[in-house]
């Protein structure tokens, strides 16, 4: 069942048309993804949704008694309210049901004489029960404490709101819209600012969810896991694909060839036409000139293809200037913490040349004041840090906190990099997109995926051998994203990387350290690596604790009893082949001898053998199913 359907949506901001044509349909329970490059109109189009914006064309048509939640439409926190309470006020009505029923309770043990009146209370308190029971008045605690555990805000739940940082707050109106139960879910970028057991919790409460569900993430990984369908904004038009991201990715690229060839044949075809019609108008006699007219009408008429559309994108690669020491980091016994609190403690890592480790673990934790203290923004309050020989370190700050906001865009390279001539400058920033009198914005006019280009460009012209990015995907459309990842996989020197994007993780690491109650942790392999091994409960290599060897044995006695069992199963299939083998050499042999016309000279003898024949079938048909029943 269709519950929202968009036809020709156009949208504009002055002179900038954001949507052009934009239609789509969501089906009941359906999740889909909705992706673009930044700027290409997904949250307006969300806003348009969630009647938050109007459409300058087009119509928009929502199922009747449909409940939206959208995340960014939550009302404000007061700031007064606890954590607790800003989530139990979506059950306020339930509270109210409850203290209603208590209260009707306790007259109806008051009122034991009258029957009458006991019978009207009685009617009433049953539709308050049953009322209570449907708004699941049982158990919406459970689910409050669920949301919180899952949001790791517990800890917060009897603080007052004004206390939480900018992310906490957006992880309690995301837990506040949930528990809402809306009939569709309109999310704009939901992971931001979660960490990853947040963002576990959040897929497995998604891919459970009832309802349907629009969601705008640049979180491929996420994408993958939520979404059964993937709607492209390209260019103020929609596509529409089914599957996952992955699937979306060849799907879109398969397409795209098909419609570009389509389109080039059919420009060939033009060109050819356009070239018969002018030789024919230069021969300048009647009947060519007639030729020439019909073709033209012909041509008028073709119906035209468009050019497929593809948004621009960045193309560059990492150099290095020289290559480092085999020891490229050694850190020992560090610590660092703020106001009485211990980020971390005794911390040891060493890096080796060309290694690529991702730097995970839950928000708070300190990996960006780790990277900090190796860079020496900050002082650890104990430990020593040792760089390698020949080390040139590349920093990629999140926040772009290096950037001067008063300078252009080409004056904040250009100053950085004064050797180079205005128009290598220029040439740098285009290859991230900055072309004309782009170069000439201010900075502080740049979008976040703006300037993570900017320092992006700045961080390829300096040809560093290490490079420490900080949440490099961020602000990142999918398209950077994927570019910036080739460019890391080409990278001859060391990277080590924060980061909450499990697809980039995947795609460049080969070693995860996870940054945890104030120790690293190194698991060898990338992000499913990692989840697999903490999956099966292993801890990583070195001194193991009893219970994990004990576990371990356990895992390889029942890896042993498995092969036994398998080799068991492929000896009796194996047997059982050759019975069903001799069987049918045995109903063959049968076969001859029962179409031979001597066989029948003897009655008894042809009817003897025509018994044992059909039970010879009776027995092969027999060893089939259990063969197909060992096979399975």
């Amino acid at each position: 069942m269709i519950i929202l359907a968009l036809q020709g949506i156009r949208k504009s901001f002055g002179t900038h048309e954001v949507l052009r044509n934009a239609s789509l349909t969501l089906q009941d329970g359906e999740k889909m993804g909705l992706v673009g490059v930044n700027g290409s109109g997904k949250s307006t189009l969300m806003k348009i949704i969630a009647g938050l914006e109007n459409p300058d064309e087009g119509s928009v048509s929502i199922q009747k008694g449909l409940r939206i939640g959208y995340l960014a439409q939550q009302g404000e926190l007061s700031g007064e309210e606890t954590v607790l309470r800003a989530l139990e006020s979506v059950f306020d009505p339930i509270i109210a049901l409850e203290k209603e029923m208590r209260e009707t309770e306790a007259r109806m043990a008051e009122t034991a004489g009258d029957e009458e009146l006991l019978r009207r209370l009685g009617g009433k308190y049953d539709s308050l029960t049953r009322a209570f029971e449907e708004g699941n008045g049982y158990g919406w605690r459970s689910q409050v404490q669920g949301v919180l555990a899952g949001l790791n805000l517990r800890e917060y739940q009897d603080q007052p709101t004004r206390i939480l940082s900018g992310g906490e707050r957006t992880r309690l109106c995301l837990g506040r819209m949930l528990l809402t139960r809306p009939d569709l879910l309109l999310l704009d970028e939901p992971t931001n600012h979660l960490d990853l057991k947040s963002i576990a919790w959040l897929e497995e409460y998604l891919q459970d969810f009832r309802g349907a569900v629009l969601v705008i993430s640049h979180d491929r990984y996420f994408l993958d896991r939520v979404c059964g369908r993937m709607a492209e904004l390209l260019t103020g038009n929609i596509e529409t694909y089914t599957g996952n991201y992955t699937e979306y990715l060849e799907k879109r690229t398969a397409v795209y060839e098909v419609r570009m060839k389509a389109w080039q044949l059919q420009q060939k075809e033009i060109a050819r036409e356009e070239a018969v019609i002018a030789t024919y108008r230069r021969f300048n006699r009647e009947k060519s000139i007639r030729a020439a007219e019909s073709r033209e009408k012909r041509l008028e008429k073709m119906e035209r293809l468009e050019k497929p559309a593809e948004e621009g994108e960045i193309h560059f690669r990492f150099e290095t200037r020289r290559r480092t020491g085999e020891d490229v980091l050694i850190a020992e016994g560090l610590r660092k913490g703020y106001q009485g609190r211990t980020l971390f403690s005794d911390l040891r890592m060493h890096v080796r040349a060309g290694e690529r480790i991702a730097l995970i673990g839950d928000n708070g934790t300190g990996k960006s004041t780790l990277f900090k203290c190796l860079i020496a923004q900050e002082k650890p309050d104990a430990g020593i840090i040792r760089w390698g020989a020949g080390v040139d370190i590349g920093y990629y700050d999140q926040h772009q906190a290096g950037l001067d906001d008063r300078k252009t865009v080409l004056d904040e390279v250009w100053d950085k990099f004064r050797r180079l001539e205005q128009y290598e400058v220029r040439g740098a920033l285009g290859q991230f997109l900055f072309t004309g009198d782009e170069v000439f914005s201010p900075v502080s006019t740049l979008s976040g995926g703006e300037k993570g280009r900017v320092a992006l460009t700045e961080l390829m012209l300096r040809k560093d051998n290490v490079l420490l990015l900080d949440e490099p995907t961020n602000h990142l459309d999918m398209d950077s994203r994927e570019v910036l990842e080739e460019a890391l996989e080409d990278f001859e020197g060391t990277i080590i990387a924060i980061s909450h994007d499990r697809y980039f993780i995947n795609r460049f690491a080969q070693k995860v350290c996870v940054l945890e109650d104030g120790r690293l942790k190194e698991y060898l392999g990338n992000y499913d690596d990692y989840f697999l091994k903490i999956s099966r409960d292993q801890e990583p290599d070195g001194d193991l604790p009893q219970r994990t060897r004990t576990a371990a044995e356990k895992e390889k006695r029942k890896s042993r009893e498995e092969q036994r069992r398998e080799k068991e199963k492929k000896e009796a299939l194996k047997a059982l082949e050759k019975e069903i083998s001799d069987a049918e050499k045995t109903a063959a042999e049968m076969e001859a001898r029962l179409a031979d016309p001597e066989t029948y000279r003897n009655p008894e003898e042809g009817a003897r053998l025509t018994q044992e024949y059909h039970r010879m079938k009776e027995r092969i048909d027999a060893l089939y199913e259990r063969w197909e029943q060992e096979d399975m």
